[in-house]
C-alpha cells in the first residue's frame, strides 16, 4: 500500500512512533540504546530535533530537516534497525515478520505530520512536553528525565513550573485544539 507523505525541503515535522507490544517499556529500559540510534543517524543524515520525549513504550518528536532534503522515512528505518540490533532477540514477532527476517520490536508505520505555522508547532511541542502527565507517568513535567522540556528550561524557554496550575488550563484547550485539527488533517503514515 503506498501512504502519501508530505515532502518539503526544510520542513518541520511532528511524529509519533510506537513499539509493537504497548506494555512494554522498552524504550525507557533502553534509553542508552535509543539515544546512540538517533546520535548515529543525526551523524550519517543529519536534522534538529525540536523537542522530544521518550515514554516506555512511544515517543513523540518535532523535527526538522535539512535543506534540500526530506527523507524523514529514511531516518525512521535507521532509527529503527539500529535500536533493534542492539537489543537482545526474544520478542514475539507475527509470522509475516519472521518470514521476511524482522523484528517485532516497533510498529510498522508511525504518525506523522507536517507543521504548518508557528501556533502549531507551539502546540506540538505544548503536547510533547506534558505526555508524561497525560499518561500518568509523573505530576508534573519536571520530574519525567526523558524529555527535551529540560533543555528547554536551562534555555530560558520554559519556566520550570510550566504545565501546573494555569499552565494546565491553556494546555488542556491546545489538546482539544489538536483534536479537532487532526480531525481535519488526513493521516500520513510511513
Amino acid at each position: 500500500m503506498n501512504y502519501r507523505r508530505s515532502q518539503h525541503a526544510v520542513g518541520t515535522y511532528f511524529f509519533t512512533i510506537n513499539i509493537a507490544e504497548r506494555k512494554q517499556d522498552l524504550l525507557v529500559t533502553h534509553i542508552e540504546v535509543l539515544r546512540s540510534a538517533f546520535r548515529l543517524v543525526k551523524q550519517r543524515h543529519p536534522f534538529n530535533i525540536d523537542a522530544i520525549v521518550i515514554l516506555p513504550d512511544h515517543l513523540h518528536t518535532v523535527l526538522t530537516m535539512q535543506k534540500d532534503d526530506a527523507e524523514y522515512a529514511k531516518r525512521w528505518r535507521l532509527i529503527k534497525s539500529s535500536f533493534s540490533l542492539a537489543l537482545p532477540k526474544g520478542e514475539r514477532v507475527s509470522k509475516i515478520r519472521y518470514k521476511n527476517g524482522k523484528r517485532g520490536i516497533w510498529q510498522r508505520r508511525y504518525w506523522e505530520h507536517m507543521i504548518r505555522d508557528d501556533n502549531d508547532y507551539r502546540a506540538h511541542i505544548d503536547y510533547i512536553h506534558y505526555n508524561p502527565v497525560k499518561h500518568g507517568y509523573v505530576e508534573r513535567c519536571r520530574d519525567w528525565p526523558y524529555s527535551s522540556f529540560h533543555h528547554y528550561v536551562i534555555e530560558g524557554l520554559l519556566s520550570v513550573d510550566w504545565g501546573e496550575g494555569s499552565y494546565l488550563i491553556r494546555l488542556i484547550s491546545l489538546e482539544s485544539d489538536k483534536k479537532l485539527n487532526d480531525a481535519e488533517h488526513v493521516g500520513i503514515r510511513s
